[in-house]
């Protein structure tokens, strides 16, 4: 199409067509020549805004602009700007279409010729009566980037850096070498030439993408290569970093048993955990490809998208800057699998459990140092109690090598170092996949979350042996002979003292024991060491339950009441342990047990504790009288 100008002809162009040098393009073919090209304030303050904020594209439309500077001084066209400067607040609503409408204004004012590279900018317009011309950009032979030259077949990643030379990461997943591969550092100028470069790529190229843009850095996909850009002020030089996949690894090269395929098929909770760099997205990419091959519908939640998967195999990114609302579209599409890479944030964490929890089998990365670390990770952002739902399987990668498979099982048990049968609990059994020996224990203690070592997995720690040597400081005032203590967890310790010995240190109802702790801050199971004969705490508070039910105490007690955030409590230490009745007056209001601490724990929002507080309020006496 011919578009030479008639001499006059105005022409306002658009933010679009600028950056992407449509005008100065046109007039080198000897298109608009003669015509006055009027850009309007808006697009100046547009371009200006995106180079403050360290983006290319701003960069690119200010030396288009001084191109067509040039081309004025040259006669070739009339240049000039015109209208208002926008506002913050306009600027700041660009997205929303508000420097749009400035410009489109300009040239309704103008009654110019109004080109632009944006297709709704130019139906917006058309719609609005402006006379319009939407212009593609002229594709570009897309040759070799500088970039390129730094790698070759065994290079993972280039780092550049201004006043820094090039390095890069060579060599295969176990084995990485971080090398220096130019002879003289790099230079502002040329690191800047090549982000222009990468970023016009990525703009042009329907290959590649920007993936994400902020101020001061950008992250690029271009081709199979994931870029990071990043400016002053986010870093302290400009730098690029080019991550490349060396090779798509099939799942036949891990040499995985088949028992473990067949886990990996039945539609679980799975984390690829293990150390930045040891080959976690390239085993996920083998599932994923394992996957799609066995003939199930595999989707992936990347941010940014770097996966190698084949093209079968849909990759989402942030919907609307938000993988919650990617999660949302994903369980319409209902996908066997999802690839969620990677799980690093707590809403990452609670996304990832939403869609298990919905039926979808989810494959999640992990950076973890130890297997059991990933299952840590998910403590505190997943309910204790649906973690083994959630997750089942955890595959730790180190060097590119499947190096432990545990799984999770729900189970209630004893925990590991309690020896009290009424001790037991919820607990979350980790253990090894070959072979199944338990590995870790996960309950709670109180409030707090124990994670416990089994066996050769337990390390014993340097402070263990000085907190065992403050315990036996404390017993052996208590204790006429041999006091041993052996630190089974960071919080519980095993004592063994000669059986004549154990009353001394237990007390009455367990009051002595229960001072010990209070002082030390961690429970003691204090064990006989007289032969085969042990006798626990537990043990020994039984006999002196019996002992004082023997005594037929059925006196009226009058309990210190208290009231907290959750409870009422009455506390009645000399009826520790024992059936009782508790009366307002004369009426009964309940039975209870009293805990062998000698309290009794009642509800806020219960019918009772009701009627405990307002007795307390009428001045009636509350008695408890054991049976």
């Amino acid at each position: 199409m011919n578009r030479t100008s008639e001499d006059g002809q105005k022409i306002v162009p658009d933010t679009s067509s600028v950056i992407d040098g449509i005008i100065s393009d046109g007039i080198g073919r000897g298109e608009f020549r003669g015509a006055s090209i009027i850009v309007p304030e808006a697009v100046v303050a547009e371009l200006e805004a995106q180079a403050n904020r360290g983006l290319d594209i701003g960069f690119e439309g200010l030396e288009e602009l001084q191109r067509l500077r040039d081309k004025a001084s040259e006669g070739e066209i009339r240049f000039s700007f015109h209208g208002k400067r926008p506002n913050l607040d306009q600027v700041k609503l660009a997205r929303g279409g508000e420097i749009d409408s400035l410009i489109r204004e300009t040239a309704r004012e103008l009654k110019a010729k109004f080109i632009t590279g944006d297709r709704v900018q130019s139906m917006v317009a058309r719609a609005m009566g402006v006379d319009v011309e939407f212009i593609k950009p002229e594709p570009r032979e897309l040759g070799p980037l500088r970039i390129e030259d730094y790698f070759t077949p065994d290079t993972m990643s280039v780092h550049l850096k201004n006043k820094v030379y090039p390095m890069a990461k060579k060599g295969s997943i176990g084995d990485v070498r971080y090398v220096r591969i130019g002879d003289k550092p790099s230079t502002y100028g040329e690191l800047r030439e090549m982000s222009r470069e990468l970023t016009d790529r990525a703009r042009t190229d329907h290959n590649s993408f920007i993936e994400l843009s902020f101020s001061g850095a950008s992250v690029l996909q271009i081709g199979n290569m994931r870029i990071a850009i990043a400016n002053p002020p986010f870093s302290d030089d400009l730098e690029i970093t080019a991550v490349r996949p060396v090779a798509s690894v099939s799942l036949e090269q891990y040499r995985l048993s088949d028992k473990l395929k067949e886990r990996i098929r039945a539609q679980r909770g799975i984390l690829i955990a293990g150390p930045p760099g040891a080959g976690k997205s390239t085993f996920a990419a083998g599932v994923a490809n394992f996957l799609n091959n066995m003939g199930f519908v595999v989707k992936t939640m990347e941010s940014p998208r770097d996966l190698q998967v084949p093209d079968e195999i849909t990759q989402y990114a942030p919907l609307d800057g938000s993988l919650e609302n990617t999660a949302d579209v994903l369980l319409l599409v209902r996908p066997d699998y999802t690839i969620y890479d990677e799980v690093r944030k707590t809403r990452d964490f609670e996304i990832f459990a939403d869609m298990r929890l919905a039926g979808v089998g989810m494959i999640g990365v992990v950076h973890a140092n130890r297997a059991v670390d990933a299952i840590q990770r998910l403590i505190g952002r997943v309910e204790l109690g649906v973690i083994p739902q959630v997750v089942d399987t955890v595959v730790f990668i180190d060097r590119g090598e499947v190096a432990r498979v545990q799984t999770l099982k729900f189970t209630v048990k004893v925990p590991a170092g309690m020896m009290e049968e009424d001790l037991a609990r919820p607990v979350i059994l980790i253990s090894d996949f070959e072979t199944g020996k338990s590995e870790f224990e996960i309950y709670t203690y109180g409030e707090q979350v124990v994670v416990m070592p089994l066996g050769e997995e337990q390390d014993r720690k340097p402070s263990w042996k000085l907190a065992e040597g403050e315990v036996r400081a404390v017993l052996e005032d208590y204790a006429r002979g041999p006091v041993n203590v052996e630190m089974v967890s960071d919080s519980r310790a095993m004592v063994r003292v000669r059986e004549k010995d154990m009353p001394r240190i237990i007390g009455k109802g367990g009051s002595t024991i229960d001072d010990i702790e209070r002082i030390l801050g961690i429970h003691i199971d204090v064990r006989s060491s007289d032969g085969s004969e042990e006798k626990s705490v537990s043990k020994r508070q039984e006999e002196r339950q019996e002992e004082r039910q023997e005594e037929k105490d059925t006196r009226p007690h009058r309990p210190i009441i208290e009231r907290t955030e959750r409870h009422v409590i009455l506390n009645v230490p000399e009826l520790a342990a024992r059936e009782v009745e508790i009366y307002a007056g004369d009426n009964l209001l309940f039975s209870a047990t009293v805990s062998r601490h000698g309290d009794i724990k009642i509800r806020n929002d219960s019918t009772v504790a009701d009627s405990v507080t307002r007795a307390v309020e009428t001045g009636e006496a509350v008695t408890v009288r054991p049976l």
